[in-house]
């Protein structure tokens, strides 16, 4: 009898995995890498802006006039030439929207690696799928990849890792139909930046089921009604698929007492999913607490990655950096999604104590479109960190 399940089980296995229709690429794992495709891997960076197929490294250090600013690294690959590392970065002027990646679909971005200069929340990062105008990613790059903060703080996960000095890395898929679209607004007033990056993408067919990928920033000084709003006014069919907030504590003691709460299809005053604590949330328990300090740590899906202690003379108040990927559980919704966690700490007596902190917080999630359109962004005053 065992013998017999044994054969059926591995009989089903073999259906799953090498009965499928033909595999396009679009996602890779250890489990079906070994799987040949048709799909095409291209790849976009300063050294190849259209990600043409033998149009890397074209960059020639004696350009002139207009065009030198396609050979930036130009003084350093002089002795050496074309081919040599003549356009590794680019600038991106205070006030303009540099477009870092165009391309035609169908496909998808599988990864993209970055390390920009200057200030973090003053960098803007937009997304845009198959010509729509209004973007379905809009967030300040730090926030985007975890560090809200303008500080550097190791993560690694499976969806981001920041790795040293300032390395972003981003590893969501995000499928395109059409056409994708990548920008970068520099918002700061007086300061340029310096951006190396690169988009690695596939050109494949995309599945009839596959989503668009979005993620909102938001943020708040002084949170006046102690109930921050992760999201709002997501409309259509979808999944949630993340979450990174970061959070700036304006009193003494524990603060992460607040419930998550996930209203969907309908729900008005009360949720579907009710978690038990920020903490709970954010897969860790008891206050991050061991030894009486808070404790950092990354794990693939869940973390509290930074905590920013104050130094008794500028750093005035403790700040933190959390996030919680639902890539095992994602949240799936039909029709609307709103999703709040509670600003709550604790006051004498043992009582809730209602918090006004310093919250900002980037949510990811797949929907099909139009999606809603989104808050506007901060201007450059509200985004800073002081």
């Amino acid at each position: 009898m065992k013998k017999n399940i044994l054969i059926i089980i591995t009989f089903l296995f073999s259906l799953t995995v090498f009965g499928q229709a033909k595999y396009n690429g679009l996602d890779s794992n250890m489990g079906n890498l070994y799987r040949l495709s048709d799909a095409k891997t291209r790849s976009i960076s300063p050294e190849n802006f259209t990600g043409e197929k033998g149009k890397g490294g074209m960059a020639d250090p004696n350009m002139q006039g207009e065009k030198r600013n396609v050979a930036n690294a130009h003084h350093a690959a002089r002795d050496l030439g074309q081919t040599w590392k003549v356009n590794p970065y680019v600038h991106i002027a205070p006030g303009e929207t540099f477009t870092l990646a165009e391309i035609e679909g169908p496909g998808a971005i599988q990864h993209i690696w970055m390390t920009p200069t200057g200030n973090w929340r003053f960098s803007i990062l937009r997304f845009y799928w198959d010509d729509e105008k209004e973007p379905s990613v809009e967030c300040p790059v730090g926030d985007f990849f975890g560090m809200a903060w303008g500080e550097y703080a190791p993560l690694s996960s499976l969806a981001v890792c920041v790795n040293p000095g300032s390395a972003f890395n981003c590893y969501w898929t995000m499928p395109f139909r059409k056409k994708c679209r990548i920008t970068m607004e520099n918002v700061n007033p007086q300061d340029a930046m310096v951006l190396y990056y690169q988009v690695d993408y596939t050109l494949t067919e995309v599945p009839a089921d596959a989503a668009y990928f979005h993620a909102q920033f938001r943020r708040t000084h002084y949170n006046e009604t102690s109930d921050y709003t992760l999201i709002d006014g997501i409309k259509g069919k979808g999944h949630y698929v993340g979450t990174y907030m970061a959070c700036g504590v304006h009193n003494n003691g524990w603060w992460g007492e607040g419930e998550i709460k996930f209203f969907m299809d309908g729900d008005s005053k009360f949720p579907t999913i009710c978690g038990t604590g920020a903490e709970d949330y954010f897969c860790g328990s008891y206050n991050f607490d061991r030894n009486g300090k808070y404790t950092e740590f990354c794990t693939p899906y869940a973390g509290l990655h930074q905590v920013i202690r104050p130094d008794g003379t500028y750093r005035s108040q403790q700040r933190f950096g959390m996030y919680r990927w639902h890539i095992a559980d994602p949240v799936r919704f039909d029709k609307d999604l709103r999703v709040t966690i509670q600003d709550l700490g604790w006051r004498v007596g043992g009582r809730y104590l209602p918090q006004k902190s310093d919250i900002s917080s980037v949510v990811y999630w797949y929907q099909s479109e139009p999606h809603a359109q989104f808050p506007k962004l901060p201007t450059w005053q509200d985004l800073e960190v002081n």
